[in-house]
């Protein structure tokens, strides 16, 4: 379980197209957390702009006595002036408070457009709370195989995350794992689920998807044929098919760790990710980038 991470944006807003309980309540939240942590997962990300993700992650890790001993991923609110360093160290000392620990093990800038700025003094601010001891590592989080590229090419960023998933070649098309693995730097796959629009049926698709509806058919029958169920295919793509990356994946209640959990050890049958890269091979990028579902819809 060392590869899973908890994304932790649901404990602090109403995320995803198929969340059908919206925000968990406290008890709901510490369960999650709780069954996580008893399945073997020791990482968790969240970001300042979720809500308040943070400091309910934070509650939760201090009322289970396990804050020191877990990893804990966040973002810098994209609002920040990025290279206002006594605004970034106050933004990063209310993320600790908030969390309730001395140390994030890895702070990340939440868009790729302040790679931009990495070389106008971005860096050297990371670089100082890193020499404090304030984090342990430094990431970025991107949307496009571009940036990803870039920011593995980018000194002193350790980590990278970026979405993907079993409909997406556009990050392998641009070698993007194969350039981590030969710059030695860590991935972390988010949006497995597509924000949980893979997880719905292709009848209830919302009419400015309607693009999405042949591509979930065909991943429907290719389920059934499979003999796998959806989530099983979702979570086993990306554990055979990138095994050196780690995974993040959020979750609406403890019922569905406990599936992760289970679906993550589901037998897979060999060669299965290849067949899927040749079935979906070019998915519309409208589809599969979640900030323009919503362009030109009133």
């Amino acid at each position: 379980m060392e590869r899973l991470v908890l994304g932790t944006a649901q404990l602090g807003i109403n995320y995803g197209i198929a969340n059908k309980t919206g925000q968990p309540d406290f008890t709901t939240a510490e369960s999650i957390v709780k069954t996580a942590w008893k399945s073997g997962i020791c990482e968790f990300d969240t970001a300042s702009c979720y809500g308040t993700s943070e400091q309910i992650l934070g509650k939760v890790l201090s009322s289970l006595g396990i804050s020191n001993e877990v990893r804990i991923i966040s973002k810098f609110h994209p609002d920040l002036d990025h290279l206002n360093q006594e605004d970034m160290k106050q933004a990063l000392e209310t993320t600790l408070s908030h969390l309730k620990v001395s140390r994030l093990y890895c702070a990340m800038i939440h868009r790729e457009e302040f790679l931009d700025q990495w070389d106008s003094g971005l860096y050297d601010i990371l670089r100082k709370f890193q020499q404090s001891g304030l984090i342990q590592h430094i990431g970025a989080s991107v949307y496009s195989p571009a940036k990803a590229v870039e920011a593995l090419e980018t000194e002193g960023i350790d980590i990278v995350q970026l979405p993907t998933n079993i409909l997406d070649r556009r990050f392998e098309k641009a070698n993007v794992f194969d350039l981590a693995e030969h710059k030695k730097k860590e991935l972390y796959i988010r949006s497995i689920f597509l924000q949980g629009l893979l997880l719905l049926q292709p009848d209830t698709v919302p009419p400015y998807l309607e693009e999405a509806r042949h591509p979930l058919e065909t991943l429907h029958r290719l389920s059934k044929d499979a003999g796998l169920t959806v989530t099983e295919l979702c979570i086993g793509y990306i554990k055979h098919a990138f095994p050196k990356s780690k995974l993040v994946v959020g979750v609406e209640t403890p019922s569905q760790v406990r599936k992760n959990f289970e679906y993550w050890h589901t037998p897979w049958p060999w060669g299965l990710e290849h067949d899927i890269q040749n079935i979906f091979t070019d998915i519309n990028e409208h589809m599969l980038n979640p900030s323009l579902w919503l362009e030109g819809v009133a």
